[in-house]
């Protein structure tokens, strides 16, 4: 039914933790597939993502879609988790909704306004749910899964999300 996609570098322990979030709706047999598309890890995220029997690609987010076996496809970034009760929402969303969701922001996870008005907004920080032909046809023109979820019209799910923490910029040493 639901196939999830984490589109990561070099971010293994946050892969590590996005997954954990996930074996409940695996177990439940909502999740019928995780797909990592890496782009350019130099650190252990291929063993991360092969050890927890998760598909691995290199070819970015085009090719993670068209190998996803679900209708609907779950968009997560490394370090996102899933807040418990999420996998009734996405069953009552797939069954109901033909339009892309978005996760509610936990209540520790919330940014507040004035830092929400002067940093950058990352469009895949909710999550997005989202079907597969609509993905597919984003992703022909989007080269990452930030931009497949930069723009898109969604409805908010009745369930919540940690989110990922922001990428740090790495400093050149003076």
């Amino acid at each position: 039914m639901l196939s999830v996609l984490i589109e990561t570098r070099n971010d293994e322990e946050g892969l590590a933790r996005t997954l954990a979030s996930l074996i409940g709706g695996a177990v439940e047999g909502v999740v019928r597939d995780v797909i990592v598309c890496d782009t350019g890890s130099t650190d252990q995220t291929h063993r991360v993502a092969e050890h927890a029997g998760c598909q691995y690609v290199t070819d970015g987010i085009a090719a993670g879609i068209r190998q996803a076996k679900g209708d609907w496809l779950l968009l997560l970034e490394p370090g996102a988790r899933l807040v418990e009760g999420w996998i009734d929402a996405v069953v009552a969303h797939t069954a109901k909704q033909t339009m892309a969701a978005r996760f509610s922001r936990a209540r520790g996870s919330r940014t507040p306004f004035l830092a929400r008005v002067f940093s950058s907004n990352r469009a895949l920080a909710d999550g997005l749910l989202i079907g597969k032909h609509q993905a597919a046809a984003s992703a022909k023109s989007a080269g990452s899964a930030e931009a497949i979820a930069r723009g898109l019209a969604t409805k908010r799910l009745d369930a919540e999300i940690w989110v990922a923490p922001p990428k740090q910029a790495h400093r050149s040493p003076k």
